[in-house]
């Protein structure tokens, strides 16, 4: 996606041309969830001079209720004019990181706490993370009469299908011309292995402007989504016995003289910086598992037989190990992860990857060997003869693992860290006292 360095005279001139009437001050909050302060372009001077205030208490993880006066920073980069609008004029936003009332930075904001550990890559003498992420996503029919989500699945197609097979292609379509109109460079898109799931692929960016593309995209896929009577939704696992919807990170370290993760001359033209990265990733990929999945339904996507992985390996010739590393070299070298899934907040994904990384750099962590068979095939004696590990099974296993692991916690600051265990303690104690139609059907009459 083009990012541009707009002024505030830019931004002014602008939306009186465009005729802007509404601006939407957009940020995320500890689950990923997009929030937004709407307010009208007479407020556009205050909006830019950053004396927007809100009350925080009032979102999921952000602060209490005694300290709830918080500011909005717009970062002025991320300015964008919706292509869809009323007869009342044009929408705008901006994403906004979020300041404490003394007007210093907030660290239960996700996006904030991504710029502190992009600061920490930075005093390691490297200038960009590059993040270029896959989201997948389902659309179901809605129900006519009440609008609801049904399980209905919009059709029956699967990788590479098209229409009349494919249903949802002039869904997507539509969805891709949204998305070029607001500037991402869109490279692919089609429909994916399962019934109802498309995937659409976007040009790579820098860590915090992926994130924000990430949040922008799926906004843009559930607006266009309904348009055409369907509930699109990035929910890992919505049915069973079918793949689910993954969102793989590939990602690149860049210093003053290019992709730090190529060397034309190391084995297999990776650099000892790229081993010592894919090192940190494999070492802390079990704890951070909770943030790159972290629902209690992201665990029934993560099981053998769905083409997620499920164990902690690495491989350049193929893909059943969470970490793959791409055939292209030169700028495009980088490594692929595979486990991430859409519910994932990608602040805080992409904070706990680069955090993984660095402690590889800092600490020279070699990753074992790579496994070019399918892990898949494998028994038990051999993935432990080969040191592969399993992932996390449960919810409740990636958050035990997760409490193991500073560098991981550290990757959150400790706001967040303490919020999100507690948020997900609550999620996966009201799961398990759930009783599923799965436990009736087998056990009511049994017993």
């Amino acid at each position: 996606m083009v990012k541009f360095d707009y002024t505030k005279d830019d931004i002014r001139r602008i939306a009186k041309e465009e005729n802007v009437r509404f601006l939407r001050l957009m940020f995320t909050d500890l689950y990923g969830t997009i929030k937004n302060v709407e307010v009208p372009i007479s407020q556009l001077d205050k909006v830019l001079d950053n004396k927007m205030m809100f009350d925080g208490s009032s979102i999921d993880g952000f602060v209490r209720i005694e300290e709830s006066d918080m500011w909005l920073y717009p970062d002025l980069s991320t300015w964008m004019i919706f292509p869809w609008g009323g007869e009342h004029g044009k929408v705008a936003r901006l994403i906004c990181e979020v300041y404490n009332a003394d007007r210093t930075p907030f660290l239960g904001d996700p996006r904030n706490n991504l710029i502190r550990v992009l600061a920490e890559m930075k005093e390691m003498g490297f200038t960009e993370f590059n993040i270029g992420p896959e989201p997948e996503f389902f659309l179901f029919k809605l129900d006519e009469k009440t609008g609801r989500p049904t399980i209905h699945l919009n059709d029956k197609g699967s990788y590479f299908d098209l229409a009349p097979v494919d249903l949802g292609e002039n869904c997507r379509r539509d969805i891709v011309l949204e998305l070029e109109n607001m500037g991402f460079d869109v490279e692919a898109s089609h429909h994916e292995v399962a019934p109802g799931q498309h995937e659409v692929d976007f040009k790579y960016a820098d860590a915090l402007h992926a994130c924000d593309n990430i949040q922008t995209f799926k906004l843009v896929v559930k607006t266009v989504a309904r348009k055409y009577g369907l509930h699109a939704t990035f929910m890992p696992k919505p049915l069973d016995r079918i793949n689910g919807s993954g969102m793989h990170l590939n990602m690149s370290l860049f210093h003053k003289d290019g992709n730090a993760f190529f060397d034309i001359k190391g084995e297999e033209q990776l650099s000892q910086d790229a081993y010592y990265f894919l090192g940190g990733v494999l070492k802390h990929a079990r704890n951070f598992t909770a943030i790159m999945n972290p629902t209690v339904n992201s665990y029934k996507r993560l099981v053998p037989g769905y083409e997620a992985p499920v164990y902690v390996a690495w491989s350049g010739h193929n893909r059943s190990p969470l970490v793959r590393v791409p055939i292209a070299r030169g700028n495009s070298t980088r490594l692929e992860l595979r486990s991430v899934d859409p519910s994932a907040n990608p602040y805080l994904a992409v904070a706990a990857l680069l955090e993984a990384g660095l402690d590889g750099l800092r600490n020279k962590i070699e990753p074992a060997a790579p496994v070019d068979r399918n892990i898949y095939a494998m028994d038990d004696e051999e993935r432990e003869a080969n040191n592969i590990q399993d992932l996390p099974s449960t919810l409740h296993n990636a958050l035990k693992a997760l409490k193991t692991d500073k560098v991981v916690q550290d990757a959150m600051g400790p706001h967040l860290y303490q919020n999100f265990l507690e948020a997900k303690r609550l999620e996966w104690d009201a799961y398990r006292q759930e009783v599923s139609q799965w436990e009736r059907d087998q056990y009511l009459e049994m017993y």
